[in-house]
């Protein structure tokens, strides 16, 4: 199988981050107790599978030996790195059975262009060394000439300013090149922390999530929990609590229907019984009122007899009510100075009599004397 591990932003011994590239070819080994444990890892996985678990532990190694070496070693002896990585991992992969053939580097670069610097850094050097040889050259040869000639003084002169010139310029681009350096050191740094800053987030978010899912365990069991709990306080108290009631109730409806039943019979009895009264005092009504009527149609026909004679009628009634009180005296004593005018005093009494009755009853006992007198004769003339 041919694999091409890949290692993304992975930062050096310096700091600085690099990518690496690689291809590996391994094999499955067929010796019996390598085979087994070849078998034992990979059997009834696809071979898609078989490879990513390869190139997973390869990329692991190459990652941490980047992490151990700085960027001049890594790419001016890529076969010295190659060998170490496929030496570091050997002996992960032929414990799954797996035998590494032949491991080399690809490609390495990176983006902050470290790489590029590095080379024009060493351009620079050797351009630098090539100046200080044509001056130093032309410093002795204007030594030389000028013993012989004045006039090389100034070829002299000139060899030093440009050497001067060359020198600052040469301290000019160090301290770009620093400055440059320093620049994409601080970028890597930040980089890498804002990295560990999510990562350290996609840790959390997975812990709130695990979180999440304990809680919603935890509510789903207490959920069962209170539905067991209601389903036995049904089973304990409710049941027999509705029993109860609808007993309570049956029996309430038979002592309201009883209720119900008694005071219909009772108020039936008493209207029939009012009814039965009614009746009667209806009849007697009726028959007081034509007694009444025929009593008016007497007195109407018989016109001032029929008037003397409810007062007759009535006169008893009058004279029991008047002489109640005087059943209650033993006796009546008059007093009069002579005896003769006892005699005088009831006489004047009785006189008097007709006149009172017919200032309370406007009846004159005068006329209903005569009256009385006269209805025999009447009577037996009929």
């Amino acid at each position: 199988m041919t694999l091409q591990p890949k290692c993304e932003d992975v930062e050096t011994a310096e700091g600085v981050a690099i990518t690496v590239t690689g291809v590996a070819q391994v094999k499955v080994m067929t010796e019996k107790e390598l085979l087994g444990y070849a078998c034992e890892q990979f059997l009834g996985k696809t071979v898609v599978e078989i490879k990513s678990v390869i190139l997973q532990t390869l990329e692991g190694h190459l990652r941490a030996i980047l992490g151990t070496l700085t960027v001049e070693q890594i790419y001016q002896d890529r076969d010295k790195f190659a060998t170490l990585v496929r030496e570091v991992a050997s002996p992960d992969v032929g414990r799954m059975g797996i035998e590494i053939l032949s491991f080399t580097i690809k490609d390495v670069y990176d983006k902050v262009e470290y790489l590029s610097s590095l080379g024009k850094t060493q351009t620079a050097a050797v351009q630098r060394d090539a100046d200080i040889g044509v001056a130093e050259a032309e410093r002795d040869a204007g030594i030389r000439e000028a013993e012989c000639k004045k006039e090389m003084m100034d070829t002299k002169f000139l060899a030093d300013t440009k050497m001067a010139d060359s020198k600052r310029e040469l301290e000019m681009q160090k301290a770009s090149f620093n400055q440059e350096v320093n620049t994409k050191k601080a970028e890597a740094q930040l980089a890498y922390e804002l990295q560990a800053a999510k990562e350290q987030q996609k840790i959390r978010m997975e812990e709130i999530e695990i979180e999440v899912v304990q809680r919603k365990k935890q509510i789903s069991i207490e959920e069962k929990e209170i539905e067991r709990t209601d389903k036995e306080l049904i089973a304990i108290v409710k049941r027999p609590a509705e029993a109860e009631a609808y007993k309570m109730q049956q029996l309430a409806e038979g002592h309201k229907t009883k209720t119900v039943l008694t005071a219909q019979a009772e108020a039936e009895k008493i209207r029939f019984i009012g009814e039965a009264e009614a009746a009667s005092i209806e009849a007697v009504g009726k028959a007081e009122a034509e007694k009444m009527r025929l009593k008016a149609e007497a007195y109407q026909q018989y016109g001032e007899a029929a008037k003397t004679a409810l007062v007759l009628e009535a006169l008893p009634k009058i004279a029991g009510k008047v002489a109640a009180p005087l059943a209650r005296t033993n006796e009546i004593v008059i007093l009069s100075g002579e005896g003769s005018r006892v005699t005088g005093e009831v006489n004047r009494l009785l006189a008097e009599l007709p006149v009172s009755v017919h200032a309370l009853t406007g009846v004159d006992l005068t006329k209903l004397a005569n009256i009385c007198l006269l209805l025999p004769l009447v009577s037996s003339s009929t």
